[in-house]
This record gives C-alpha cells, structure tokens and sequence, in this order.
C-alpha cells in the first residue's frame, strides 16, 4: 500500500467512459507522474483523488482513510494540497498578504477571504508566511501584487501557498502549462528542492516529458482513461505501448 492507493475506480459521464478499473498506489516521499494523451482520463482522475469527482465505482485512500464525499476543506486537513492548471492566486493582493491567507487559515481552521485584514498585526502569521517566501526564493518580491508576477512567479507563489498547508501530499495539475523553458527549468529546481527538503509526496500531471523525467521516480501512463503501464521513468522510454498511446505507432 502507498500513501495514496486508488482501486478499481471508473467513472462515467453519459455516453462517455472517462475513467476504466483504474488501479494506482503512490508510494510516500516519492514523486509520481500521470501521463497521456489529452482525453486520457488525467484530469478526472485528479479531481476523483481530491474528492472533487465522486467515481461510480471503486475507492481513493490517502493514508487509510477515504477521500470521497470530503469537502476541499477536510482534503486540506487530511493532508492534500492541490496545484491548479491555471494559477489559484487573489491578483489584487500583495505576495505578502496571500501567503499569509493560508497560513492564517490553517491555524484558524477556516479559509477566510478577508483574512488579510485579520491577521495584519498578528507576528507569528507573519513570521510564517515570511519563512515560506523566504523558501521560496519570493522575499524580495513580498510587497508587488500578485497580479504583476511572471507565470513562473505566480506558480512558485501558489506552490508556496500549499506547503504553507504543511501538506504531505501535493498534487499538481500541469504546473509549467503556458510557461516559457527559462520559467519551467525554475519549476523543476524549485520542487526538486521541495523533495529535497521536505517530508512530502509529489503526484504531478503534465504534458511536457522534459518535465516529467527531470521529477519523476515513477510514472503511470493512461490511455482512453485505462492504466497502460507504470515503472521507472528509464523503462517508460521506448516502450511500445507508450509510443502507440501517444505517436499511433505499434510494435
């Protein structure tokens, strides 16, 4: 068993199979890739393991205990923190004020919109949320507006924003998607210092191989919404199956 174990899951919208008897198990402290085609069944898989999808059949385990029907708030407090496709910053806010919403957040025990204006005079938010950007490489950044970040710079916030969850899972849907390579290199170095540092799984989903065998211990590779194969990243190289999911060829 791994710390996330998914077993025979399927989900259905309509007419369409998004999902088929998916099997998966990602160990603890690893950095595991899901990969495939667009409309393997990525996505949906990523919001059934963060309980945002409620699949038809099967179960999604983190550490024992089911993800399924728990709002995004119990997800947080389980441990899972999710990364968006499209960056899930408050534009209008300073770097500063929105690392310090989830910290204050999770000490309060509630996500509050206006916790900036709460929590201005409280030093130990502050001291926290400043440790996260000062890991994050951001500190000099702290008084711009989030909104005038670069993309790589408004990813790192974000990721920031979900390690200040001190989460043991992180999920990331596309993290380098509309980056330029200067910005995606940073990416990758930055969540290898992640690895590095501390005590966390990593599950990403992302298109950009480069990506995916800079991070990757483990992948798993979907096809039409069904587990293909999953081993070592050197193993995934070449193997049939993949070039037949993602290039048409056999053999």
């Amino acid at each position: 068993m791994g710390i996330l174990d998914v077993k025979n899951v399927s989900k259905r919208f309509g007419g369409l199979k998004a999902l088929s008897d998916v099997n998966l198990s990602i160990k603890e402290n690893s950095v595991h890739a899901i990969i495939g085609p667009n409309g393997a069944g990525k996505s949906t898989l990523l919001n059934c393991l963060v309980g945002k999808l409620i699949p038809d059949t099967g179960s999604v385990m983190f550490d024992g205990q089911s993800v399924l029907g728990r709002s995004p708030y119990e997800i947080n407090q389980m441990g899972i923190s999710r990364v968006f496709q499209t960056p899930e910053i408050f534009g209008d806010l300073t770097v500063m004020e929105n690392m310090m919403i989830p910290v204050f957040a999770r000490r309060d025990g509630a996500f509050r919109m206006h916790a900036v204006a709460m929590v201005n005079t409280e030093t130990d938010v502050i001291e926290q949320a400043e440790q996260v950007l000062e890991d994050m490489n951001m500190a000099d950044k702290r008084h711009m507006t989030a909104a005038s970040l670069s993309r790589g710079d408004k990813r790192r916030l974000e990721i920031g924003m979900c390690l200040s969850q001190q989460p043991r899972l992180l999920l990331l849907d596309e993290p380098t998607a509309g980056m330029a390579r200067a910005d995606t290199n940073n990416t990758i170095d930055l969540l290898k210092q992640i690895k590095d540092e501390r005590d966390i799984t990593i599950a990403i989903i992302e298109h950009d191989m480069h990506v995916v065998f800079s991070l990757a211990e483990r992948i798993t590779v979907l096809a039409q919404g069904t587990p293909l194969v999953e081993d070592e990243p050197q193993k995934i190289r070449g193997h049939p199956k993949v070039r037949e999911a993602y290039l048409g060829e056999s053999g």
